[in-house]
């Protein structure tokens, strides 16, 4: 780094004006608490003007057309982005690397990439931030227009640099991202969310196992936890004598399971809304498990309710019990 002192004096007080704009900055920054995007396990302290996005996970100023885009990778995903985030590799995208520095965070060790992209005849300056936390790799993609002034580079860098990760996302949080609401989880936890779509729960993984020799039968068990998939789907059959064979074509394309023997096909009303139930003996098709599936299908206007509940056939009465709770909970926002 340059020493502002050997600067001329115009040079040097433009120089020290910036780097006390930048310790300014980044003070402030530090001082604030980080703002997660809802459904987000990883956050920042935003710039002054972006708030956290309705519609992707991140932060936005729709005035200035300026955005911040956060994707979380899988852990390994850092070393293959260290060797491969390169000039070469981002031209083919279209972005013009300017510098590629490490930076120092709190959480881990990380990287800045700082370049220029053009889209849709429009011009974008561009921060692209890799960072390994404990286990995940996240990557930040901040989004300006070339020509705004509302977000200088001394201010991009104050905020990346509050990149922070916490330990989980409430549960209320994910499931308010849902188009639908779930009353009652029945003991159930939240494995997974896929946003503005479907939710899946699960049993915790069993903690003990009994007798000797029953290890290898808990163990077989655990790796069949009860789950619980519940989606909102676009479409479904337009008429009430179709939805018997839109059911079994939708229980037909149900992953991880072999030798089906469906033991029950049905109509049935969910509080006055009509539905289908199929239930079904099969095996998981990785352990090779018995195991027990049941769907519902529960149609509306324009769309339908897919609840996929699978589980082992030796837990299955205690089970069903709770899918149905869960089931029944479960209502249109």
């Amino acid at each position: 780094m340059k020493d502002l002192r050997k600067l001329p004096p115009v040079r040097f007080a433009a120089g020290l004006a910036a780097a006390v704009a930048l310790a300014l900055t980044a003070t402030i920054a530090a001082a604030a608490e980080p703002v997660f995007p809802p459904g987000s396990r990883v956050g920042l302290v935003p710039p002054s003007g972006m708030v956290a996005s309705d519609s992707f996970v991140g932060f936005a100023d729709p005035n200035k057309n300026a955005a911040i885009l956060i994707t979380i990778l899988p852990a390994r995903a850092y070393s293959q982005l260290e060797k491969t985030f390169d000039a070469d590799a981002l031209k083919k995208q279209g972005i013009s690397v300017q510098k590629r520095e490490p930076m120092v965070l709190a959480l881990g060790k990380a990287f800045l990439v700082t370049a220029r992209q053009v889209a849709d005849s429009k011009r974008y300056r561009k921060w692209l931030l890799v960072a390994a936390g404990d286990n995940l790799t996240a990557l930040v993609s901040v989004q300006v227009p070339e020509q705004d002034g509302t977000y200088p580079d001394h201010a991009i860098r104050a905020a990346l640099a509050t990149l922070s990760v916490r330990q989980s996302v409430p549960e209320e949080e994910e499931l308010g991202l849902l188009p639908f609401a779930i009353g009652n989880l029945a003991g159930f936890h939240i494995d997974n969310v896929l946003r503005g779509r479907a939710v899946i729960l699960s049993d915790m993984p069993a903690t003990s196992a009994g007798a000797e020799s029953d290890l290898a039968k808990a163990a077989q068990a655990a790796a069949v936890r009860a789950h619980l998939l519940v989606a909102a789907v676009p479409g479904g059959p337009d008429e009430a004598d179709e939805r018997a064979n839109f059911a079994r074509l939708a229980f037909n394309e149900i992953g991880g399971i072999r030798d089906v023997h469906v033991t029950m096909s049905e109509p049935l009303r969910f509080d006055g809304q009509p539905g289908y139930q199929t239930m079904a003996e099969a095996k998981d098709a990785r352990t090779g498990a018995d195991i027990m599936v049941v769907q519902w299908l529960r149609f509306g206007n324009g769309g339908f309710l897919q609840m996929v509940g699978i589980a082992p056939s030796e837990s299955w009465t205690s089970v069903l019990s709770r899918l149905r709770a869960v089931r029944d909970s479960v209502e249109p926002k």
